[in-house]
């Protein structure tokens, strides 16, 4: 399977240190990201989080999108990192995107494709062991990363996490 991310769950992740995480849990899958969410996080970047971490990741896999036109046309309502990832993720038809943005997450809702957030990663890391405490690692989202996790989200992934 691929798992196509985009660029926030990257920076998301290496801001609290935790990017090793993509690996660990889908170790037995193909970890891509679309050259725009390359570009955003490595190249534009600089010293944000990410841009190292990701750039010596070599787990992580960088591909160019062929259907350009789908891309260009999903870019009026997305951002160019968002629009590629989708596009990468419907070329692959068992893949899973992981996106957080709402608007992108509708667009892979309306595709049909399976979608999680960066959350939904922790989660998995919780669930596979990966993780202790998901409570410690959405307050340190919400500090060093500047994640910001509605009140009824945290709630549920907590209660998911039998963490309540």
């Amino acid at each position: 399977m691929k798992i196509v991310c985009d660029s926030t769950v990257l920076i998301s992740l290496s801001s609290i240190g935790k990017l090793n995480l993509l690996r660990d849990i889908f170790k037995k899958d193909q970890i891509i990201i679309p050259k725009a969410v390359w570009k955003e996080v490595v190249e534009e970047g600089g010293k944000k989080k990410g841009a190292q971490q990701v750039k010596s990741s070599k787990w992580i896999q960088v591909k160019e999108v062929e259907d350009v036109p789908l891309a260009k046309l999903l870019n009026t309502h997305l951002d160019k990192g968002e629009s590629e990832a989708i596009v990468l993720a419907l070329k692959y038809p068992d893949s899973l995107l992981i996106v957080d943005e709402k608007e992108a997450r509708d667009v892979a809702q309306s595709l049909n494709l399976k979608f999680i957030g960066t959350l939904g990663v922790l989660l998995k890391a919780k669930q596979k062991g990966y993780i202790q405490s998901i409570k410690t690692e959405l307050a340190l989202l919400r500090n060093k990363g500047k994640f910001w996790i509605a009140e009824a989200l945290y709630n549920e992934i907590l209660k998911k996490a039998k963490e309540d």
